[in-house]
Formats: structure tokens, C-alpha cells, sequence
């Protein structure tokens, strides 16, 4: 684990002010046009071999963040991946480099084609090896993932929800990336499927190096399988640091309602006292000056609906930082 902060020249992936805008139109074609913001200026390093967490709730951002280190949408800003910034020149190049292990298995499979040509297909497509070479990586990589050759020739719906959760982390796993982008990848699986993807994602980075930044709403997983973790707030990272810093001592107010919305099953957890959040504030981003969780927060003072703030260190903790007013930001 990172005991001190990671330079850029060292690390596989560099984010710097990384920015993502859509355009929404209200009523239809007769509707005026708003530019909403969803990734505001994340700046971001990450350590060849690290498991790093992106977690939040719906609409925060980090599935759009995902999918700008993987090229699939515009965004603003420069984004290194193993030394080489994200082009769509460099499309081919960079996908030997990071792959993408989306939510919904089902949907990420061919369900024409047997499980063998769906494995192989990356390797003709970037002419990898003969036709024996191929089906001796596709045999290695579904043992990889827990599961023997004879799955070559099933179809998708042969197959069980986590099986074919391990399919898609083999697809990914055909190029031999150095890091893998997981987006939800547990939360449509039964919670013991999802524990053993939990596992063979631990294992795999054992085995291989492999780099992963997983994208949850759960605190819980990314806890049990993240290094480090990064809270995203309104397109904003409003908390970073080490796994255990996160989730024993969260100091932003948004970290601790995360933490306090996961159910306790257990009689001390009813005299536990919780962060209450009031409801949002119903403004655009471009119209909150200072901190966009002023608007639920329970902790708000004079200056949070007004000031900018900035990502700052916690006192005699390099590693873990802080988007909040209450913490020393000016």
C-alpha cells in the first residue's frame, strides 16, 4: 500500500483536469439546451498494481469517469495511461493497455456466438497468434477465471449469472491489460456470486499485477477489495485516501452519510448516532459558487455556499484528502 503520494512519473494512470460536459434539452426539440456538468476537474493518480475504489451514488459521475479513462466519451483535460495520453488515434494501442468489465454481464455478451469465439474474438481482432494459439489463451484464460475449456462451447444463456460475470473478466483479460476498469460488476449478482467475483478480482491481481479501478455505490466492497478509495460528489472528488482511512475515520460529512446508509444488523446500531442529510438544493452546478454539498449538508456554515473550495491534505496525513470548508479549505 502507498505510504507517501505517487508521482506521474511513475504511475499508470494520470488524470489532469479531466472534465466531462452533457448537453440535455428540456420538452423535446422545442426545448433550450443546458450544459450540465458530470466530471469537474478530477485530477488523479494511480500505482501500476493497485486496487483502487471509485465509489458514490447514482448521478455522481463515476461511471462517466470510467468510461473518459476508457475513451468512450468527450471529455476536457489529459488523461496518461501507462505513458501514452488517451486519443482515439490510439484507440487500438490503448485498449492492449486498459479493458472494461461492465455492470450487466448478459449484456456484454453475444448471445449468438459459443463462449469459445466470444473469448477469442479480441485476438482477431488485433491479430494475436494462430488459430492454435488463440484456443490454447482462450483454455488459460477461462481456467484463469474459474472455469474449464469445455465452457468454449456454450452459449450465453447456458450460463449462470456469475459465470458469465467470469466470462466477461476473461474477455477482458484476453489482451493482457495492465489495468481493468469494473463498473458495478458485482451489484446485479446474488451478494455469495458476488463475493466470490470479489475474490477472483483479489486473485487476479495477485496473480497478474493487474491495476483495477472499481466503481461501486457500496462502501462495503470497495473497502473489502480497494487500496485506496475516492468519493465522488455533483462530478467533484470530495474525499481520497487510503481504504481504511475512508472507512474508520471518513472526515467529510457526505463520506459519513455513505457509511451511516449501510444497514447494521445489530441492537448497538439503533443508539448509533447518524448523519441526516436535508434534500438537494434543485440548482445547476454552475450556480453553486462554493461547495455543492451545502445544500444537504447538515454541517453547512456561512462560507460553504459561497467559496471555492480545493482537494487538501489532512494534518500529518499526505494521503488523505478533503473537500471541505470545515477542514481547513479557504
Amino acid at each position: 500500500m502507498r505510504v507517501e503520494p505517487l508521482s506521474e512519473s511513475v504511475a499508470l494512470l494520470t488524470l489532469r483536469n479531466v472534465s466531462n460536459t452533457y448537453i440535455t434539452q428540456a420538452y423535446g426539440i422545442f426545448g433550450r439546451k443546458h450544459k450540465k456538468s458530470v466530471v469537474d476537474q478530477v485530477d488523479l493518480t494511480l500505482a501500476p498494481g493497485e486496487l483502487f475504489g471509485l465509489v458514490g451514488e447514482s448521478g455522481c459521475g463515476k461511471t462517466s469517469q470510467g468510461r473518459c479513462i476508457l475513451g468512450l466519451i468527450d471529455y476536457e483535460g489529459d488523461i496518461i495511461i501507462d505513458g501514452l495520453r488517451q486519443d482515439k488515434r490510439r484507440r487500438r494501442e490503448l485498449a492492449r493497455k486498459v479493458q472494461v468489465v461492465f455492470q450487466d454481464p448478459a449484456g456484454s455478451l453475444n448471445p449468438a456466438k459459443y463462449i469459445g469465439w466470444i473469448l477469442e474474438e479480441p485476438l482477431r481482432i488485433h491479430r494475436i497468434g494462430t488459430k492454435a494459439e488463440r484456443i490454447q489463451k482462450v483454455d488459460q484464460v477461462l481456467q484463469l477465471v474459474g472455469l474449464d475449456p469445455s465452457y468454449k462451447t456454450r452459449k450465453v444463456h447456458e450460463l449462470s449469472g456469475g459465470q458469465k460475470q467470469r466470462v466477461c473478466i476473461g474477455c477482458a483479460l484476453m489482451l493482457d491489460p495492465k489495468l481493468i476498469i469494473a463498473d458495478e460488476a458485482v451489484s446485479s449478482l446474488d451478494v455469495s456470486v458476488g463475493a466470490q467475483i470479489l475474490n477472483l478480482f483479489q486473485d487476479l491481481h495477485q496473480r497478474l499485477g493487474l491495476a483495477l479501478v472499481f466503481i461501486s455505490h457500496n462502501l462495503n466492497v470497495v473497502y473489502y477489495l480497494c487500496d485506496r478509495i475516492a468519493v465522488m460528489y455533483s462530478g467533484q472528488i470530495v474525499e481520497l485516501g487510503t481504504a481504511e482511512d475512508i472507512y474508520s475515520a471518513p472526515a467529510h460529512p457526505y463520506t459519513r452519510a455513505l457509511l451511516d446508509a449501510i444497514p447494521e444488523l445489530s441492537w448497538e446500531s439503533a443508539d448509533k448516532p447518524h448523519v441526516e442529510l436535508v434534500l438537494p438544493v434543485q440548482l445547476p452546478l454552475e450556480a453553486l459558487p462554493g461547495c455543492r454539498f451545502s445544500g444537504r449538508c447538515p454541517w453547512k456554515g456561512a462560507a460553504c455556499g459561497h467559496s471555492p473550495q480545493k482537494l487538501v491534505a489532512l494534518p500529518g496525513n499526505p494521503l488523505h484528502l478533503v473537500r471541505c470548508h470545515r477542514l481547513g479549505n479557504a
